[in-house]
């Protein structure tokens, strides 16, 4: 059993550091869109280029090719905490030869985030989401019969405090603090939107339009009305008060390539409880930390921190850390591949456009916003 737990998860960076092959494909403007969407992954194309100061079809353009070319995905993400469901994160040990095999069918599941392969390989650590850990069928019925998963270590994620839509701090310096504000004046959540039924009520409408936004967050409201059977009208009003009720936010992937990073690692922290939150509060400001949460287990905090090479890990792990004297052991287990990310596993389709492997929606590309 693993002595530790797991888990998962501009201003243009100067040339000098961002690879060649980078260079040719991410420019200024396409740091700008991002850090836009970061800000609200569903703010119009429109508004993104009247704050940006250029056409609407330009924009649109760039958003089409960098989901091309560095898998720019914008994608619904459920807080667990407000949708009466658990966040486990899993980390597992199977035999060398048949690794790839496990965690490309574990990214297939639906009920997988966040798959990756670390430290030599052998080694797989995924975020799994349940209604309740007792009716858990990866945790309980599908591992435990898989003879090539020799070890598994299971740990519930309790707080987040950097991640998703709060993002790394890579993708969030392309804009200035007016355009930041103007883009912030977006979205504004309906008046007398009931919150507290939006935390306790949510239908099977609810779950459909949820896993809709999940494989696409930028779905027109057409497509997703079609999708749910309601009226263009009803989707925008419940998905106004859905994210007003904190059930559902947006998050931005893409290739970490793109923005230079080449090492990327996962750290597990045993903290001094009571010096656990101020821990926290110092790493989610370290500009190479991308997620902070809290966990159950023998060690109680994970990071994951992204590089442009090994000796910058170096660097931030001997100097970075070091004045963090309430950190009692670290363990760092570089990754290796993601094969999944916050979204379902999409594969290519003959029309050029993507769908999940299951589950997928009635139509393979749908109209963006």
């Amino acid at each position: 059993m693993f002595h530790t737990l797991l888990s998962v998860p501009g201003r243009k960076r100067p040339a000098a550091v961002v690879p060649e092959a980078v260079v040719s494909k991410i420019d200024e403007l396409d740091h700008c869109i991002v850090h836009a969407l970061r800000i609200d992954g569903r703010v119009p194309f429109s508004r993104i280029a009247e704050v940006l100061d250029v056409s609407t079809q330009t924009v649109s353009r760039r958003f089409r090719r960098l989901t091309g070319e560095v898998s720019l995905r914008v994608v619904g993400v459920v807080n667990p905490q407000r949708s009466s469901r658990e966040k486990w994160i899993l980390r597992l040990s199977t035999r060398p030869n048949t690794a790839q095999s496990v965690a490309e069918s574990l990214a297939r599941r639906e009920d997988t985030t966040w798959v990756r392969r670390v430290s030599g390989g052998h080694e797989i650590c995924l975020v799994t989401v349940t209604n309740s850990v007792a009716h858990h069928s990866l945790l309980f019925g599908d591992i435990p019969r898989a003879a090539s998963i020799t070890d598994v270590s299971a740990h519930r994620l309790l707080h987040t405090y950097l991640g998703g839509p709060t993002a790394w701090q890579g993708h969030t310096t392309a804009l200035t603090n007016k355009q930041r504000e103007q883009l912030h004046q977006v979205f504004d959540p309906p008046h007398g939107t009931d919150e507290q039924e939006t935390l306790t009520s949510l239908t099977p409408t609810d779950w459909d339009m949820l896993s809709s936004l999940q494989r696409n967050g930028r779905i027109s409201s057409a497509d997703l009305a079609d999708e749910t059977g309601l009226s263009p009208s009803t989707v925008a009003r419940r998905l106004a008060a859905l994210r007003a009720g904190g059930v559902l936010t947006f998050d931005v992937e893409i290739d970490a390539e793109a923005y230079g990073i080449t090492t990327q690692a996962l750290l597990w922290m045993s903290v001094a409880p009571a010096q656990l939150n101020r821990v926290a509060s110092t790493l989610i400001q370290h500009k190479e930390v991308a997620y902070v949460g809290s966990t159950t287990g023998p060690t109680n905090l994970l990071a994951l921190v992204l590089c442009r090479t090994p000796a910058e890990l170096h660097e931030y792990l001997a100097n970075g850390l070091s004045s963090l004297e309430s950190i009692q052991t670290l363990e760092t287990s570089p990754v290796q591949k993601t094969l999944k990310r916050g979204s379902p596993l999409l594969r290519v389709i003959p029309d050029g456009g993507v769908a999940p492997h299951r589950g997928g929606p009635r139509r393979p590309v749908s109209r963006q916003q």
